[in-house]
């Protein structure tokens, strides 16, 4: 077999292991280190608009950037304490979590990525559809999300309003947008 003169010699190096933590380890492999999420299914996005079409961020402050940061809601799959069976589970869960709104129907968008160059970490774009609101979100008892039912048609100023303002917003939510107008 020819190997692809584009693949680093040492991409198929054994992982070594530098650190072990909770949700996180970062490895080496050749010249390469990067990080490994320790579930490996990775993490959820959930595109959600309200029956008002209202699309629906999140707001919370993000210890390793020390910012608030505007964001789609998001979890991971297999989270602390919840055994979620695949994607479509995490994404209701977290829904409801965040943001106090449950769907009739989750549908796969996309997954990819979310650092190919230095994190393992798969994200799973979802859509949320059939929206009812059941309670005021927030989060669980680890978290403080403040919940932003924006108009649609006034999402792009409203994130540029808040960048303005400094927080820091998530490039991914831009994706979700997308999709929104792409299904």
């Amino acid at each position: 077999m020819i190997r692809d003169p584009r693949i680093p010699a040492d991409a198929d190096a054994a992982a070594e292991t530098l650190y072990g933590g909770d949700w996180l380890t970062l490895r080496r492999r050749g010249r390469w280190e990067f990080v490994e999420r320790n579930n490996p299914e990775g993490a959820v996005i959930i595109v959600a608009v309200t029956p008002e079409d209202r699309v629906l961020f999140v707001e919370q402050y993000r210890v390793p950037i020390r910012r608030f940061t505007i964001e789609m809601p998001a979890g991971l799959i297999g989270d602390a304490g919840h055994a979620d069976a695949d994607v479509i589970d995490a994404a209701r869960r977290e829904l409801e979590e965040e943001t106090g709104w449950t769907c009739g129907r989750v549908v796969p968008l996309h997954t990819g990525p979310s650092s190919a160059g230095m994190s393992t970490e798969l994200m799973h774009f979802v859509r949320a559809l059939d929206l009812r609101r059941i309670g005021d979100g927030g989060g669980d008892e680890t978290e403080n999300i403040v919940v932003h039912a924006v108009p649609r048609v006034q999402a792009g100023a409203w994130l540029r309003e808040m960048s303005g303002k400094g927080y820091s917003i998530d490039p991914k939510l831009f994706a979700g947008l997308w999709f929104l107008e792409h299904p």
